[in-house]
């Protein structure tokens, strides 16, 4: 990563800044009632971690305007707190929308009435809000809200500058900076380590706060609607809360003991298998014999091969269940030496825009796709779940009025021919059906947690076509640059997890161990912090959420802002000097003891076991 540029907030004129915020549940208190619905009546509701930012820099640039800032939330009678806490950090007002009529609402439909109200209370120079809520994670409110309100975004803000009305910033992504310029008015949401958070947590406090500067706002207020549920293109349908149980084996005797015991262990498990048990699926022959059928939409992302390719086996697979054809639609599809018939796509569309035929910008790829997706009324659209896929899918859905489900792990067909994706949240702890009920039903997908396919040589080359838009996009990209490859991580069968106990000089040592086993390396927050490992690598509550088939955490006390993000690990081994440290409730082998030791038993016997 280049050096990262200074923050200057330099306005020339008094600023209205509107943040907006989330009240969700602190999650080790999370239950699930007899309906599978989560249970939130006695349960500890507090201010998304990423909104705290939003407060924080949005509060910033108010105070060195002159202008004001108002914080907007949605929720229940409760989430009238987050307001108040706000108001105690130094925002000058509060808007609580808040009715039953609002109950059930979708990302779909929380935008819409988000949106209404900002233009209501507006007009409002900027926007901020969080990059995502920790406990839905679809990061879609704050692109499909500014599709609305017709808003440039910039998602994932980690350095902001203003001079005068034009935001500079750096982007968080995936594995990803971004250097942007944008004119206000716009939208832009925070990414984790943008600033200090607003953290004001004392209800005694919040109780202080004088509740003349709250205005309660309900569904007359903002029109006839539809709200809630009755306006959401997407619903929810068995939710399941994922238990997984630890062995919570603790080593003992001789470390060549515990060595033995400890392979024996993972080989019962399965944990030592090398290679794919199963052959990958063969892309599917294609079953329509014309393109008169169903239509699946894939949207291709520069840059992103395996997870392209991920989505368009699955979009095959799908197709052959309704007798429908895959079309791939992105930037650089006309390359006459790239054909994708071979990975599942029947058509290939390059899609251009302005001058040039080139389309990096989100908001551009989203306007030219809409019209034909209008037109053609894809039974499913499916993107990547990145920040490119989740701007681009978003915005397609605000326009479309479609039904979206975000960070999908799993597709299939119902009964009914609908298409079901599998949701998870709480960063797996909870998996839920989501049904669309739009004709146009949209998805992003988690990349690594479908099946990378075989190819399919017999099928025949996808049909070439293109599209192409004037463009519309008000902001500037400046610089992509990439400092990591997340690919690597999410599609990895064995990772090593790194906490700052472990000494950045021992990172070579570490690192041979790593290439002896084949494995990936991931990093608790406080690693990334310090910038010892880049933020691509970051697993847990605000980071990625891994499946490897065997984990190993080393150097870390086993928070649960880590441990979520591995809950789905196959088998998970910890070590740890600290005989009484959390993290051995959520292992399955436990080694107490000191890593470089361990390992330099440990690993030599479990690659040899490995080839074995």
């Amino acid at each position: 990563m280049v050096d990262p540029p200074a923050d200057v907030i330099a306005p020339d004129r008094p600023l209205r800044v509107a943040v907006l915020v989330k009240q969700i549940p602190v999650f080790e208190d999370m239950v699930l009632g007899p309906d599978g619905r989560m249970v939130r009546d006695g349960i500890d509701m507090h201010m998304n971690d990423y909104c705290r930012r939003a407060v924080a820099k949005g509060t910033e640039v108010a105070l060195a305007s002159g202008g004001t800032v108002t914080v907007f939330t949605l929720g229940p009678q409760s989430a009238e707190n987050v307001c108040r806490e706000a108001l105690l950090f130094g925002v000058d007002a509060g808007i609580h929308i808040c009715d039953p009529e609002f109950a059930g609402s979708d990302t779909w439909a929380t935008a819409k009435a988000l949106a209404t109200a900002l233009e209501c209370f507006g007009p409002f120079d900027l926007v901020m809000m969080g990059r995502n809520s920790v406990d839905s994670d679809t990061g879609q409110v704050p692109p499909q809200m500014a599709e609305m309100l017709g808003l440039p975004f910039a998602t994932g803000v980690r350095y902001l500058s203003l001079h005068g009305d034009r935001l500079e910033l750096r982007l968080e992504h995936d594995d990803e900076w971004v250097d942007v310029a944008v004119e206000l008015p716009a939208v832009v949401s925070c990414a984790e380590r943008l600033c200090d958070p607003c953290k004001i947590k004392d209800p005694e406090a919040w109780a202080t706060v004088d509740a003349s500067h709250i205005q309660t706002v309900s569904a007359a207020d903002l029109g006839p609607g539809p709200w809630g549920q009755a306006a959401s293109p997407t619903s929810v349908g068995p939710v399941q809360m994922i238990d997984v149980e630890r062995r919570r084996h603790m080593m003992t005797g001789t470390l060549d003991e515990q060595i033995g015991e400890a392979i024996a262990v993972l080989a019962e498990k399965g944990a030592l298998a090398s290679g794919l048990s199963t052959e990958p699926p063969l892309v599917p022959h294609r079953t329509g014999a014309d393109f008169d059928g169903p239509a699946i939409a894939v949207l291709v992302e520069p840059g992103r091969g395996r997870v392209n390719r991920e989505l368009m086996g699955a979009a095959a697979a799908l197709a052959a269940e309704i007798d429908g054809w895959v079309a791939a639609l992105g930037p650089g599809l006309d390359d006459p030496d790239e054909d994708l018939g071979t990975w599942g796509a029947d058509a290939q569309i390059a899609i251009g825009v302005g001058a040039s035929g080139n389309a990096p910008v989100e908001e551009d790829l989203a306007s030219a796709i809409s019209p034909w997706a209008a037109e053609t009324q894809p039974w499913a659209v499916l993107a990547p779940g990145t920040a490119w896929g989740r701007e681009v899918a978003s915005r397609l859905a605000a326009t479309l009025g479609a039904g979206l489900t975000g960070d999908a792990v799993g597709l299939r067909v119902d009964d009914a021919g609908k298409l079901i994706a599998m949701k998870p949240a709480f960063g797996g702890w909870l998996v839920a059906e989501i049904l669309c009920a739009s004709s146009v039903q949209m998805a992003t997908v988690r990349p690594g947690v479908l099946p990378f396919p075989r190819f399919n040589a017999d099928r025949p080359p996808a049909r070439r076509l293109s599209l192409h838009s004037p463009g519309r996009s008000r902001l500037e990209i400046i610089r992509r640059y990439r400092d990591d490859d997340s690919d690597e991580l999410a599609n990895a069968s064995v990772v090593i997890g790194v906490g700052q106990g472990v000494d950045p000089a021992d990172y070579p040592k570490l690192e041979k161990h790593q290439a002896a086993i084949g494995a990936a390396l991931c990093a608790t927050r406080k690693v990334t912090d310090y910038g010892w490992m880049p933020r691509a690598r970051q697993v847990g509550i605000t980071g990625h959420s891994i499946s490897p088939r065997l984990y190993f955490a080393i150097g870390m006390s086993g928070k649960f802002n880590h441990t979520v993000g591995v809950r789905n690990a196959g088998t998970v081994v910890g070590i740890n000097p600290d005989p009484d440290a959390p993290l051995w409730e959520v292992v399955d082998i436990g080694f107490v003891g000191d890593w470089a030791e361990v390992f330099d038993a440990l690993i030599p016997r479990l690659a040899e076991a490995q080839a074995g």
